[in-house]
């Protein structure tokens, strides 16, 4: 039999890069970066050699399963719809509230968005959670009520850009996050050999920092005052120039430069530790005659003024005058157009268990998540569907919430393993393999540093007896709504949403002009075309909406309040991983440990702990022991421990994760802390104790 390559795109993270998969029969024998993808040039990182690994992971769930008296027994796809349906049907009945929980790997396929919103109905969801509200709601709630769609994002476009600020982000790891930037390194050298330069603010020496020209520390969760530093220079030592977008912005822009005016400079520079003539440099050179840009991710985000935060971001690029410019930050405009195919979103606000909350997009607070459950009247969840997420591992408090599913009268994961959640459900529907699905970058063409479409056709035929998600999800909305007696639809297949999707959008593609390109169809670099993307009602960018100006004043009003005097604790990011679904790929997970906690010498040495330690952290909620790594890349009195390890749990079906289980550093985030505005969790900066595992044993 002679092998065949298929030019594909990875569909592990945001960056989709393309690769060339090398397979003779149903057997894989290379994953390579494909040199003529239109976005990726070549470029690609270990977690696309992982496909493979889950497409042939023996742990892998292929049919259905329930769970009878505490062991999973395999049953047909017909029966576990038709048991579903009808427990689901009496529970409604009896007055049994139901939730959603929709996870991160749920983005990366297309079909499950277009089926998705007929089994919320079938179940009668008015609401979900989804990772959204860990990471990137904040994001969201400021696209809203500035350029007025939750989605309507600009980003860096490093390209062309000369001067470009990273702060709490890592894409030299990530590709990207909110920003689709694949090959992000090169892109880098390209920028620094044309005299541009790349500055990296952030609590660790980062990927991206060792990238970078100069990288500053600052302190953990205090970027809002950075933030306001540098805009009070910018407005103070004269670099704002709004001449270009005077336009389009409304009256509101007046009150920002009032509304900073009264901070003080020094006092900003011993909150977050960067110093003032930082801060000015910084000012004067996104201020000056080049096209620059700031970029705020993760560690901005997942704060308790992660809104703020944002905002503030949008406002210096707007006043330096690098928003919808070239080089600067710009809004994409993919081949697949879902800004104007779909509508604006929401951000309300909405009764929880700890009272009035904000709703996004129709997301709930997943910090309210758990305690949704463990209420004691009408209103707690009793019924879960999870689709692909693990939130025992993501989610604030995951001991906690780990708990919290025990309670449930039914339970139902969409996933293909026995995971650290899942494990918790009375049946799981497991989808194929990854490459038995086609893929589109539903969510990424908007995000993406060039405009471009790309389709990858499935590589192998569904095995028998198997379903795609979308499949399940489809069929197992029809069976809900048939026993309840309604009406229900035909299915129509995602081939045929992305197709008329691609034709209503601007660029008025078809599916299968698209599928004749393997390597995609490039649409040119990014044009400021603000003006034309603009949602609003007015057509206006609502530049200070009063939500951002009382956030504004109640921060202002916090900086008098002496930070306790606690190490922080900061998550990180491998480009080795993703979250927690990465983990069971034994190319991945092989190499040094690096579930360790890290921990500045000063701090180890205070502290009697040095390398290859086990210590004991602990914050308000719980507290795990892991293994030391001494390291300067963190600053003085900051911890670092990497996001979505903590395998060990009894019943846990993933054999090479459970080699090197790890800690979850979400045992440890707490949920009582939130951004207000958007109801983000708080998953930065976490007041921890740091001791040797033995003094804790002596002190017993």
């Amino acid at each position: 039999m002679m092998s065949q390559i298929h030019a594909r795109t990875c569909h592990i993270c945001e960056a989709n890069c393309g690769v060339l998969v090398e397979v003779e029969g149903r057997e894989i024998l290379s994953i390579k970066g494909n040199p003529d993808h239109v976005l990726s040039r070549g470029h690609i990182c270990p977690k696309a050699t992982a496909i493979a690994d889950l497409q042939d992971d023996p742990d892998r769930l292929h049919k259905p399963v329930k769970k009878v008296n505490g062991e999973w027994q395999e049953i047909g796809w017909e029966t576990a719809f038709q048991e579903i349906a009808a427990k689901l049907k009496d529970l409604k009945e009896a007055g049994a509230k139901p939730a959603m929980y929709m996870g991160n790997p749920s983005a990366h396929d297309y079909g499950i968005s277009t089926q998705i919103s007929t089994l919320r109905r079938a179940i009668g969801l008015k609401n979900i959670y989804s990772a959204s509200t860990l990471d990137q709601i904040p994001h969201h709630v400021v696209q809203y009520h500035m350029y007025g769609h939750v989605s309507l994002a600009a980003v860096p476009d490093i390209d062309r850009s000369q001067y470009l600020v990273i702060v709490g982000g890592n894409p030299a790891a990530s590709n990207g996050s909110i920003w689709t930037v694949p090959d992000f390194k090169k892109r880098v050298k390209e920028m620094q050999a044309r005299d541009g330069k790349l500055v990296v603010i952030d609590p660790r020496r980062t990927e991206t920092a060792k990238l970078a020209d100069a990288h500053h520390f600052v302190k953990p969760g205090t970027d809002t005052a950075l933030f306001i530093g540098i805009l009070k220079a910018v407005f103070d030592d004269g670099h704002a120039d709004i001449s270009r977008l005077e336009a389009i912005m409304d009256d509101s822009w007046g009150s920002i430069e009032p509304a900073i005016a009264g901070f003080d400079m020094a006092e900003l520079s011993t909150h977050c530790g960067i110093t003032v003539e930082d801060m000015r440099e910084i000012a004067a050179q996104l201020g000056a005659d080049q096209p620059a840009a700031i970029y705020g991710r993760m560690g901005v985000s997942v704060c308790e003024f992660g809104t703020l935060n944002q905002w503030l971001i949008q406002v210096i690029n707007i006043a330096t005058g690098n928003l919808d410019r070239e080089g600067g930050t710009m809004v994409p405009e993919p081949a697949l157009d879902t800004i104007n195919l779909v509508g604006r979103g929401s951000v309300r606000k909405t009764q929880t268990a700890r009272g009035e909350m904000p709703v996004v997009m129709g997301e709930l607070p997943t910090i309210t998540f758990a305690e949704e459950m463990l209420r004691e009247d009408e209103e707690r969840i009793r019924t879960l569907f999870v689709v692909t997420g693990n939130p025992v591992l993501s989610a604030p408090d995951g001991a906690r919430l780990d708990r919290a599913l025990e309670k449930l009268d039914l339970m139902v994961s969409f996933d293909m393993y026995v995971t650290e959640t899942s494990r918790h459900a009375d049946y799981i529907l497991p989808p194929c393999g990854p490459l038995e699905k086609d893929h589109y970058p539903f969510f990424f063409g908007p995000l993406a540093v060039r405009n471009y479409a790309s389709y990858s056709p499935a590589i192998f035929d569904i095995r028998e007896d198997e379903k795609a998600d979308w499949e399940i999800i489809a069929e197992l909305a029809r069976e809900i709504l048939a026993t309840d007696g309604q009406d229900v639809p035909n299915i129509r297949e995602p081939r045929d949403v992305l197709d008329n999707m691609l034709q209503s959008s601007p660029a008025g593609l078809t599916l299968a002009e698209v599928e004749a390109a393997p390597n995609g169809i490039d649409l040119g670099p990014l044009r400021p075309c603000m003006a034309d993307r603009l949602m609003t009602e007015d057509k206006q960018i609502q530049c200070a909406h009063p939500d951002f100006l009382t956030e504004l004043q109640r921060f202002a009003d916090s900086l008098s309040d002496a930070r306790p005097d606690m190490l922080r604790l900061i998550g990180r990011r491998h480009v080795r991983s993703n979250n927690s679904w990465l983990h069971n790929s034994k190319r991945l997970l092989k190499g040094p440990e690096r579930c360790t906690l890290m921990v500045h010498p000063d701090d180890a040495a205070e502290r009697g702990l040095t390398d290859g330690d086990m210590a004991t952290v602990e914050s308000r909620v719980n507290s795990v022991e892991i293994v030391v790594e001494v390291t300067d890349d963190v600053m003085p009195g900051v911890m670092s421990i990497p996001h979505g390890f903590g395998h060990g749990r009894e019943g846990v079906g993933l054999s090479v994760a459970a080699a090197k289980p790890g800690v979850s550093i979400n045992d440890l985030t707490d949920p009582a802390s939130f951004d207000p505005l958007s109801g983000n969790a708080v998953l930065n900066a976490t007041p921890v104790t740091v001791a040797p595992v033995r003094e804790l044993e002596a002190a017993e």
